[in-house]
């Protein structure tokens, strides 16, 4: 099932075209009304003219958070503030806050990128869709809710919160799908078997989960406390928000949109533009936004890209689930360490994904504790024999030995927006 099939099942030969059209007439809009990136482009050496094709997207200078904070609020603004009908920023914390601007004609690409979302989740006008997003300054909560009204979807706007409410929404209007942070959507259904209820008494089918970083692990186990199948969404503020990539039936990685949005993999140590199959660091650049229009964006995301046919009959590009973000990667005794290498070996001997890294530095030598809840079942004599056993697990997972800390059930603090997992008291200290 599809939202837009010709886009969607395109071939090849005609996204290239498509998307070498809207390239060069994006980059001449953006030399020719943003000064930041002019001179970007001018320190380079590089005009318009030379930008034919997307194979001629290498010669552009990259653009970053640091350079969208250094603009800030209005230095990469490319049409007259009076065509802006809405603002967004990010949810970072800190520095200054990176500001992202729409026209309506943004607003209403964004939308038909996240109504090809809920369609590929299967979602129609007949569905009930929970929007359980933050709705304000973060992206999640309006995004998924304009593509929720554009399929024709009766649409909850419950932003996060109050989760008991939340279930008896969905038990009261019927929901049927979920749209939230995926540990959000694991803490609704540990509430839920907590209610004394089972996914029989509601009628989701469907999450469409994002906004931060989640294991297959941790798919399988919110499939399993809601009875649902869960859809992977990717976004970033800076280029709109969820819905430029999107997971469909296959669950085999996120189909970008890329009539809206070229990718690229880079070296991110180097910025060389890596072959097909590579792993590196996700770049895009925006072809149709039109009030904050960015060229080759860095997004700091690990991943993988590949072409070719999926078993949905669609033809846009996939994006492996990113596998961390270069700077999210903690370098713990010299060795690189991502949070979800983490989640995976947790959950996949057992655990609920309720858990906190604490990284500190004592006597010039790094120290490596996870904190994890016990199982509600787990006998005081087999803790330290579980402790050791998980221990072993992330030694050979991670090449180093981190200290496991099974703590009680409920202890470890819930988060209704992104989880925060790792606390880096090493950066305290600097």
């Amino acid at each position: 099932m599809y939202w837009n099939e010709e886009i969607e099942c395109m071939s090849r030969e005609d996204m290239t075209k498509l998307q070498n059209e809207r390239l060069c007439a994006q980059v001449k809009h953006v030399y020719e009304n943003v000064p930041y990136y002019r001179d970007l482009m001018d320190k380079k050496g590089v005009k318009p003219e030379d930008i034919q094709t997307i194979d001629d997207l290498h010669k552009l200078p990259f653009i970053s958070k640091a350079d969208l904070r250094d603009a800030y609020p209005y230095g990469l603004l490319a049409v007259p503030l009076k065509d802006c009908v809405r603002i967004h920023s990010t949810s970072g914390t800190t520095g200054k806050r990176v500001v992202a601007f729409y026209t309506q004609e943004d607003i209403d690409m964004w939308n038909d990128c996240t109504a090809r979302a809920i369609t590929a989740a299967g979602g129609t006008s007949d569905d009930v869709v929970q929007v359980c997003y933050g709705y304000g300054l973060f992206t999640g909560g309006a995004g998924l809710d304009g593509g929720s009204h554009k399929v024709g979807c009766l649409t909850l706007p419950m932003s996060s919160g109050n989760t008991e409410r939340q279930i008896q929404f969905m038990q009261d209007l019927g929901s049927t799908i979920l749209c939230c942070t995926p540990s959000y959507a694991a803490y609704i259904g540990e509430t839920l078997h907590e209610m004394g209820l089972t996914p029989d008494d509601i009628k989701l089918k469907a999450g469409i989960f994002g906004a931060e970083p989640w294991t297959n692990e941790m798919r399988r186990q919110i499939e399993e406390l809601l009875g649902i199948k869960a859809y992977d969404i990717y976004g970033l503020t800076e280029t709109s928000g969820p819905g430029v990539a999107f997971e469909c039936c296959e669950q085999s990685g996120m189909h970008i949109n890329e009539d809206n949005f070229i990718p690229e993999i880079i070296d991110p140590d180097t910025g060389e533009v890596l072959p097909e199959g590579s792993k590196g660091e996700l770049v895009f650049t925006s072809i149709t936004k039109k009030a904050f229009p960015l060229l080759r964006y860095r997004t700091r995301d690990i991943c993988v890209l590949t072409k070719g046919k999926c078993s949905c009959g669609r033809t846009l590009i996939k994006m492996a689930k990113p596998m961390g973000r270069s700077d999210d990667m903690m370098i713990i005794r010299g060795v690189n360490v991502f949070p979800s290498q983490i989640e995976a070996v947790l959950v996949s001997n057992g655990y609920a994904p309720n858990y906190q890294i604490v990284v500190d530095r004592v006597n010039n030598t790094d120290t490596f504790d996870v904190m994890l809840e016990r199982p509600a079942d787990a006998l005081d004599y087999e803790i330290p024999k579980r402790e050791k056993a998980l221990s072993s697990a992330l030694k050979t997972m991670l090449g180093i030995t981190p200290k496991i800390h099974l703590v009680a059930p409920k202890s470890i603090a819930r988060s209704e927006g992104k989880a925060v997992r790792v606390i880096d008291k090493r950066k305290l200290h600097d």
